[in-house]
């Protein structure tokens, strides 16, 4: 939460500003209600402790209880949390509130969708470092609300050489790309070492050649490439399915599934975070 608390505290500046003068006006701080939550549509949830934590910084009278935790479903109609206290302080909150909830639970209902379509293969969803400045740890924690799971952070804690530093090796990349990857399994605060290839035939043969690499990232290939890439895979490497192969690139829910069953074992969506849509939720008295 502390990673966060910064964002939440810029959400509440700019939006609250000198004082919210409509409520203000309208109701005096002793008025007490009660406000739901309500899903307008079938979601997975995610967001009820920033959403907590949100009203702790608006106003620390105001309680919240949760009726639906993070990676539960609701359903049309569902009554995700209540919230009591102080109206005016509940209605100033409001807008903030929503803002984070309908985002989280959008990526998390997105990502979900994914997952269940390539269901019953071998492969499984992750996110990117496509994702709102500022918003990455939530973004990156919906996506496991939702079922998916997060591939690094950021730059600072796995190795992904991708096409544009294997062409700064040249055509006869094997040795160099060697001893790179010899000295990236010496960092230990590394969660993997990738490599990324463009083409099959003539990049991915030679990377598998290399030990050390724990994943290999297929660059917007087609299926039959994909599957070309998957028997190369099981050829030289043999049944341990090392180094792990991800797709990439263009996907969507119209072909993820088909490039599941091409037989990867990751496949990576930037469109579970930077193309999610808000889904529909509201605040009812």
């Amino acid at each position: 939460m502390e990673e966060v608390r910064p964002l939440l505290k810029l959400a509440i500046e700019e939006d609250l500003g000198l004082g919210d003068m409509t409520s203000e006006l309208l109701f005096d701080d002793s008025v007490r209600d009660k406000a739901d939550i309500i899903s307008r549509e079938e979601i997975v949830v995610c967001g009820m402790p920033i959403v907590k934590e949100l009203l702790r910084m608006y106003d620390k009278r105001i309680k919240l209880k949760v009726l639906i935790k993070d990676g539960e479903h609701a359903y049309v109609g569902g009554k995700l949390a209540t919230m009591s206290g102080p109206l005016r302080s509940i209605l100033t909150a409001e807008r903030v509130v929503l803002n984070f909830l309908q985002r989280l639970c959008g990526i998390a209902t997105t990502t979900k969708k994914y997952v269940r379509a390539v269901q019953g293969t071998k492969a499984r969803i992750y996110d990117t470092r496509k994702t709102m400045p500022g918003w990455r740890a939530l973004e990156k924690y919906a996506v496991r609300c939702g079922g998916g799971y997060n591939h690094r952070l950021g730059l600072y804690d796995g190795i992904l050489i991708k096409d544009n530093h294997l062409a700064q090796l040249g055509k006869d990349f094997q040795p160099k790309l060697k001893k790179v990857v010899e000295e990236a399994r010496k960092i230990k605060h590394a969660k993997f070492v990738a490599v990324e290839v463009d083409h099959v035939d003539d990049q991915l043969n030679y990377v598998l050649d290399i030990p050390g690499i724990d994943i290999v990232l297929l660059d917007n290939m087609g299926q039959w490439q994909l599957k070309h890439a998957v028997e190369m895979r099981d050829k030289m490497c043999g049944k341990n399915r090392k180094p792990l192969l991800e797709a990439s690139g263009n996907v969507t829910l119209a072909n993820v599934s088909a490039i599941a069953q091409c037989g990867v074992d990751r496949i990576a969506v930037g469109a579970i975070t930077h193309s999610a849509t808000a889904v529909d939720i509201g605040v009812d008295r």
